[in-house]
């Protein structure tokens, strides 16, 4: 081991602190051995704040799944039980054949019928189904998607969500089995999510993932992590530090001194400010910390900035403009804007000097209580755009197809209920999540698509509580095989996501 490498290793401790686990300082070690590695690589987590109805994003068709969801749902004062596959659209003011209602530009009615996919994998039967093969479709308004999953690069993975270890109903019902902390609650299981325990914890598997392969990205680790939608703790490591860019890719700070330039009317006041708040010279801890973090922000927007004026990025297509399918208005469409940005940055990755990088994006108000039909439709179309067009986007980065070097992955609180409250869902538990790349094993579903009912009615619904559907697939599992595509150890892996051992299958094989 020459000097510069026990250096860094040495470095590497220290970033983690003495109280890190011992596990965790050992893996930082034998990820160095890994920095002269070529390739690029970058996973982008999609994350949906509020917690989406997953019973309205992918669905299952089947006869006898879709009498069961079709009785749940067309119920209430505003229902939201979706059209048959195959059902054209009803004009507005019109009256639908299937529901009698009359169709509204909100309503189900006059969207058409749900989306058809054909997985590659015949689906099991769950037990408590009389359906002797599965079919499936996505939201009227998932059409990108749907095309997506035809060309092989997307997959859903179904019936996903917090586990401590596997726990059937009967488990659930006797308090025998754990269940994750703070079950139903937004804040905590956006946490659980993104960092394996509820609101308060400091670091996500994320950020955890940048820890070891940080050494990948030479000088420019500060580049490991980042955020083009504020912070989140998913991108928070022990030593990484999520870097922040807005969706017009300006860095918090920029102060130039270029020749022209002035401050107050001055040339030479620029240079004088940079020298004023990036000054470590001073007696406060205090002013010392702000000036260190503020000269790293001065000397990484003139790094970004460079590397995003070369013509590999300025020739990214910009995101399209959105057009809302309710209303017919132009809306602004900030997960795309945001994808935009994260594509700006992949393709600055060659001169930036980075081979291994973690994103996250996300996007607001999946908390449908109430006006789901107004609400969710939008937000599923403004997702199906953006990812469409990240697809696009990486398709053609200074001549190279660079898809299979990118990995996006969608998150959520939670699903929503099967049943409605009569406009919309409440809280729930496992849901469908989408992944995207060139890498992915797309066109299937992974996991087992649930049961669907409510137990009512005579529905025999061995998955279903209060509304619920427990997951048989754990977020642990999800991250664990997003993690080893990404390049991270077996042995790793068992430290970020220590309760792996507990569910049979450590990696899903879809990507």
């Amino acid at each position: 081991m020459d000097r510069r490498r026990l250096l860094g290793l040495g470095g590497a401790f220290s970033a983690l602190g003495v109280g890190a686990p011992f596990a965790l300082q050992l893996a930082a070690a034998g990820s160095a051995a890994s920095q002269s590695a070529p390739d690029y690589k970058a996973l982008v987590c999609l994350f949906l704040y509020g917690g989406n109805d997953s019973h309205n994003t992918v669905l299952a068709t089947d006869t006898d799944s879709w009498g069961r969801y079709f009785a749940a749902r067309n119920t209430g004062a505003d229902p939201i039980a979706l059209m048959p596959p195959g059902t054209a659209p009803t004009p507005v003011g019109q009256t639908s054949p299937v529901t009698g209602r009359t169709a509204e530009a909100d309503s189900p009615e006059a969207w058409g019928g749900v989306l058809p996919i054909t997985p590659k994998t015949a689906q099991p039967i769950p037990a408590g189904t009389n359906a002797t093969t599965r079919t499936f479709a996505l939201h009227p308004f998932l059409g990108p998607l749907q095309t997506l999953f035809g060309q092989g690069r997307l997959a859903v993975l179904a019936n996903v969500g917090t586990l401590v270890q596997p726990i059937t109903k009967a488990q659930y019902q006797a308090k025998s089995v754990a269940v994750p902390t703070s079950l139903f609650s937004h804040n905590d299981q956006q946490s659980t999510w993104q960092a394996l325990a509820t609101e308060g914890a400091r670091s996500g598997w994320g950020g955890r993932f940048g820890d070891l392969l940080a050494s990948m990205n030479g000088q420019n680790t500060l580049f490991t992590a980042v955020s083009a939608a504020g912070n989140a703790v998913f991108l928070a490591g022990q030593s990484v530090v999520q870097y922040q860019l807005s969706t017009g890719a300006q860095p918090a700070v920029t102060i130039t001194s270029a020749q022209g330039s002035t401050l107050f009317g001055s040339s030479l006041a620029p240079s004088r400010v940079r020298d004023l708040i990036t000054d470590t010279n001073v007696t406060s801890s205090f002013a010392a910390d702000y000036a260190t973090v503020a000269g790293r922000s001065i000397a990484a927007a003139a790094t970004v900035n460079s590397a995003f004026g070369q013509g590999v990025v300025t020739a990214l297509p910009t995101a399209p403009a959105y057009t809302n399918p309710l209303t017919g208005r132009v809306e602004t469409n900030t997960l795309a804007l945001q994808l935009q940005t994260v594509a700006r940055m992949i393709a600055a990755s060659s001169s930036l000097g980075v081979r291994r990088q973690v994103f996250f994006v996300s996007l607001g108000g999946w908390d449908t209580h109430d006006f789901q039909n107004s609400t969710q439709p939008n937000l599923l179309a403004k997702v199906a755009q953006a990812m469409s067009y990240f697809d696009g986007a990486l398709a053609n980065v200074g001549g190279i197809d660079r898809r299979a070097q990118v990995t996006t992955f969608t998150a959520s609180d939670f699903s929503r209920g099967f049943t409605t409250n009569g406009d919309g869902t409440d809280h729930a538990w496992g849901g469908c999540q989408f992944i995207m790349g060139g890498a992915v094993n797309g066109g299937d579903i992974y996991g087992q698509y649930p049961t669907l009912g409510a137990d009512v009615g005579g529905f025999n619904n061995p998955d279903n509580i209060g509304g619920a559907q427990i997951p048989t697939t754990s977020v642990d599992q999800y991250g664990a095989t997003l993690g080893r595509w990404f390049g991270v150890s077996d042995a790793d892996i068992d430290v970020i996501f220590p309760r792996l051992r507990n569910f049979g299958s450590r990696y899903l094989g879809f990507v």
